[in-house]
């Protein structure tokens, strides 16, 4: 393995985006066991009354299982709450409706029994929204300590400081309700789609 190796993760933040941006090819994390409380199920978008947290809820089968095996749970309509949370964050965005229909399917039409699967799906689409022509690899097998790889498998998190990442600036740029509660850095890359458009790419 000599790849850069990064965790998957749902709608990923901007740090995550700022990664792949460097490289043609990224290897993902498929191997390892699933820990909670990450950006692997879980993403952060700026609603009216600021940071506003989405989780994929999931089948709880031991703290084992490996990533690649853990199902998506549909027992609650999550998706009805989610495309809900981000039309009343986003309506307003200059770009919403611009990209309203490349995401809205994900919430109505499609239904992914993998967590892994859907995240890869709403990856490979930021990525070609911005533009950006990345190659994407599974692991083949888990490796808890990697020697030959640049290993960001647990940089990127909620429960790590954002300072704590040299090589990442998080550069401003005008958010919904910025005016309201400032401006709130690396989010979901969607927060900075939807303001951006076709400028995103530029500020990972």
């Amino acid at each position: 393995m000599s790849l850069t190796l990064l965790s998957t993760a749902y709608l990923p933040p901007i740090q995550y985006f700022s990664k792949l941006k460097k490289y043609k090819e990224v290897s993902i994390e498929y191997h390892e066991h699933f820990p909670k409380q990450t950006y692997r199920s879980r993403c952060h978008i700026y609603g009216a009354n600021g940071i506003l947290k989405l989780s994929v809820p999931i089948i709880h089968s031991g703290e084992r299982t490996s990533i690649k095996d853990i199902n998506i749970s549909y027992s609650d309509n999550w998706q009805k709450l989610h495309w809900k949370s981000i039309e009343s964050a986003y309506r307003c965005s200059p770009y919403f409706e611009f990209y309203e229909s490349e995401f809205a399917p994900f919430y109505s039409e499609k239904k992914f029994e993998k967590l892994i699967d859907l995240n890869n799906e709403l990856t490979q689409l930021l990525l070609k929204l911005l533009k950006l022509d990345i190659k994407l690899i599974p692991t083949s097998e888990y490796f808890k300590e990697i020697t030959d790889s640049t290993d960001l498998r647990n940089n990127i998190s909620p429960k790590v400081p954002l300072d704590t990442d040299r090589e990442f600036v998080s550069q401003k740029y005008i958010q919904v309700f910025g005016n309201k509660h400032g401006f709130i850095p690396n989010l979901s890359t969607l927060d900075l789609l939807f303001n951006e458009g076709p400028q995103a790419v530029n500020f990972l």
